[in-house]
Order: structure tokens, then sequence, then C-alpha cells
């Protein structure tokens, strides 16, 4: 730990070691992050895809609802892997898809920063308590700068290296994310031969315990209390919810997101590159069926082509043509507040180390 954040240990955010996971595309919004906070859970914000100005708007409205503190959530820059011939391959295998909804595919190349400086820039001008970091670590320079704005710092990993390359940074802690997460794999360096060869959250735990010495959090598929019991168990030091959380009323999801993931219709999940280029775990619906094993790797291009198929799909009231994230734990998602899951999880947690004693 470095900086003014060593005087802060991850228990000191909220009053259980429950955290709601940062949702990018609208789930994770303020009244959500807020809620959370105020059962006495940590809220998170997503930056991802979203301007600065629009990350600075969200974060004005959670200290507008609460007094709790809360997390904000940005996704790294990615190097220029994509082969533009492969995903131009794979847009003319949309346009199909494009006719049908109506709408026109977007340009692959409309930014893969995701604004990364100036939300940094924002965050370190006007500190918020946490920071977290997915699809890579960020330089020893930027963890260190929000060690001294007195902002605690998690990276994303989905193995031991990428938890020891994020210590070695100076990150204060690390979210340990399992295969079985909902959304995209964390993955530092997007390894196409790699899809589906990651640890399942509870062989991939201990493995980061013994590698690292920083605190640790949970997350991939956690839906119930006596889950968080298992993680904490094994060595994490808070398990985040995001499935779990996607439902909640207070939820920016959409309608139809939330639906889907306890329909039976959709029975299961899959990792795929289908949406946005990058493995990420969803609902299995048409367009994955169809388009994922076409797929290029090249995120966030394939995130730009297809964002207007999603959202036509979603004003057509067609789940089957958009990004259903979702855990593996997904059919134990409850239809409860924000307020009311957190009192339930916290029940089951003390239940299950009842149970343990």
């Amino acid at each position: 730990m470095n900086g003014m954040s060593a005087l802060t240990d991850l228990s000191s955010f909220s009053a259980y070691p429950i955290i709601q996971a940062p949702m990018a595309g609208g789930a994770s919004n303020p009244q959500l992050a807020a809620a959370v906070g105020a059962a006495g859970g940590l809220g998170f914000l997503a930056a991802g895809y979203k301007t600065s100005e629009a990350m600075y708007e969200e974060i004005r409205q959670v200290r507008h609802l609460s007094s709790h503190p809360f997390g904000v959530n940005l996704f790294m820059p990615q190097p220029a892997t994509a082969d533009p011939s492969a995903v131009a391959v794979y847009a003319e295998q949309l346009a199909g898809e494009a006719a049908w909804y109506g709408t026109p595919l977007g340009d692959p190349e409309s930014g893969t920063d995701d604004a990364y400086d100036a939300k940094v820039a924002i965050l370190l001008e006007d500190p918020v308590p946490m920071v977290s970091f997915t699809f890579g670590c960020p330089d020893r320079s930027v963890l260190d700068a929000f060690a001294k704005a007195g902002t605690y710092t998690v990276v994303t990993v989905t193995s031991p290296s990428e938890a020891l390359a994020a210590q070695w940074a100076g990150a204060d802690a690390v979210c340990v994310q399992g295969l079985e997460a909902g959304g995209h794999q964390g993955t530092h360096r997007d390894d196409p031969q790699l899809d589906g060869a990651g640890f399942g959250l509870l062989s991939l735990v201990p493995q980061v315990r013994e590698a690292v010495q920083i605190p640790m959090i949970a997350a991939g598929g956690l839906m119930r209390g006596g889950q968080i019991a298992a993680v904490l168990a094994a060595g994490a030091d808070a398990a985040q919810l995001g499935t779990a959380f996607l439902v909640c009323p207070e939820s920016g999801a959409n309608p139809l997101h939330k639906r889907a993931v306890t329909d039976p219709v959709f029975a299961r999940t899959e990792l795929t590159r289908a949406f946005s280029g990058r493995p990420a775990r969803g609902l299995l619906n048409r367009f994955m069926r169809e388009h994922g094993p076409y797929a290029p790797p090249g995120y966030p291009q394939v995130h730009h082509l297809t964002s207007g198929l999603r959202k036509a799909a979603a004003a057509a009231g067609d789940p089957q043509a958009m990004a259903l994230w979702a855990g593996q734990g997904h059919r134990l998602a409850r239809d409860v507040s924000a307020g009311r899951l957190v009192e339930l999880l916290v029940a089951e947690l003390h239940a299950a180390r009842e149970a343990l004693a």
C-alpha cells in the first residue's frame, strides 16, 4: 500500500464486505450506487462507454443522493491489435442484421481509449473514495497520483500473474474475477488462444491469495450470502456482485434485460465476442449463436460496430439481438430492492458462517 490510501483498509468503505459491481452500459447508475451504500454495501459507478462529462455528472448525482463512500470504474485504453480486414468481413456478415433492424452499422474506429486521460484528470482533481480499473493495469505514476489524492485503487485481474503485476504497480487491492462472471472478462491482454481458459473463482482466489499481499475482492457468479462466505473463507476480503444487483428496481438496465435474467427461455450463459470483440459472458441468444463463432478479436471496434444494432433491438423489444450480460448464477437473481438484497445477503452470510462454526 502507498500514500494516503495506506491509512484506509478495504473494510473501512462499507459496513459489510459486499460490493455492487460496476456494470457499464447503464445498469450501474447513481440510484443503485446510493441505495447499496445506504444499506451498508459499497456502490459503484461504471465510467466505461461514457464521456468524461457524463461520468462527472453521475458522480455529482451520487454525492447528492448519498454521503456514503462509492467507487468509479475505468476501462484501460486498448492496444491497436484489431485486424481491420477481419472487422470489415464481420461487418459484411452483419449487413443482414442492419437491414432487419433498419439501422446502419457503427463506425468501428470511433474511438479506442474511452476518454481515459480526461476521466483520470477529473478523478484526480475532484477525488472519489475508490477507483477501479478493467482491461489492464495503469502505470505506477497513475496509481501513485491517486494515492496522493487519497483515492483507494483496485485493479481487476483474472490470474495470479496479473495480480502480481497490479501489486508491483502500486494498486491498493485487486478484484479477482472468475470465469463465471457476467459481462466482459477483465483480462489485461486479450489473447484469443486463451478464450474460455480462465480460472473458476474458487480455484483462483486461493492462488491469488498466495501470490500477493494486498487485499482481494472476489467476483464471478456470486448471488447468495453462502457464496460470499465461501470466497471470504478462501481468502478474499470482500465480494463483488453484478448480476444479483442488475435486476433490482434501482438498476438502470433495460427492462428486457432484467426480465431475461430470470426467464427460463434463457437457460444458460456463454462467453462471446459477438457484441464487442472481447470475451464477455451473456445469456445465450440468437445473435450470439449466429455470430459468436465468426466474431473477430477487436475491442472496442466490434463494440462500436454493433452498438446501433443492440440499441435498435432493444427499441424493437427484441432481446435476441441485445447483449444480455449475466453471470453463471443468473437464475438465482431476486427481484427485490437493492437495500433489501444487501439485507438478505448479510443474513445469508451470517447463517453460513454460523453453520460453518
